[in-house]
């Protein structure tokens, strides 16, 4: 179940090494030129591909010399992960944490795969990218996986405490039904706002929570528009 918990928690792994994320600024100077290469390379690596971006290219997108991009990075794999640092948090959903007994599971549900679905379309190309280069970087990939068994981890507790409540099918394994209904929401996601369709948010939110709530045996949900 997507949530809107915070995205920093402990239990969540980054999906980049803050280790490798370049060189710091200490100067306001320095922080304009490193944000402008930062978001250079967003726009280079989302219209070029990971494979085929070039530094030159990221530097002229930020109106800069080459070496002022090796004053802030290394290499490509470092920007990428600065580039990835900054928008983790915006285009990566982070799970759910336990319900509790005064919160409505449908509401939480509707609203989380409502955040879910405008953070993807917000990022939809840079969530191309991720697959780009997971498919390339071992490393990169065995993070990203990480992380999607931290929310999976996470939702299938929250199932857990809907079945032990009495509003969910006893019957469901949740660690299962996690793993389902979390890739559902992401290919649906992927479908609707990367190859296409006619699908508007309020569409996908509706589909993706009813399929969620009548798989958990949940009551059928009432959406508000917002």
């Amino acid at each position: 179940m997507p949530s809107e918990t915070d995205p920093a928690d402990p239990e969540v792994p980054d999906l980049v090494d803050a280790g490798k994320l370049g060189t710091l600024p200490q100067t306001a100077r320095g922080k304009r030129t490193r944000d402008a290469l930062i978001a250079a390379a967003r726009t280079v690596f989302e219209r070029d591909g990971y494979v085929d971006s070039r530094l030159v290219d990221i530097a002229a997108e930020a109106k800069c010399s080459i070496g002022s991009f090796y004053t802030w990075f290394e290499s490509k794999d470092e920007v990428l992960a600065a580039v990835l640092h900054e928008a983790q948090s915006d285009m990566l959903h982070p799970g759910t944490g336990r319900i509790e007994a005064t919160d409505d599971p449908i509401a939480i549900i509707a609203a989380s795969n409502r955040a879910y679905f405008e953070a993807f379309r917000r990022n939809a190309k840079l969530n191309v990218l991720l697959q780009q280069v997971a498919a390339v970087d071992p490393r990169f990939r065995d993070m990203r996986r990480a992380r999607s068994e931290a929310f999976v981890a996470r939702n299938s507790r929250a199932i857990r405490d809907l079945q032990e409540r009495g509003l969910a099918d006893r019957d469901v394994d949740p660690e299962l039904a996690a793993m389902a209904l979390s890739g559902m929401v992401a290919r649906l996601a992927y479908d609707v706002f990367v190859i296409g369709g006619p699908e508007t948010v309020e569409d996908v939110v509706a589909t993706a929570t009813r399929l969620w709530t009548n798989a958990l045996g949940l009551t059928e949900p009432v959406l508000r528009a917002d």
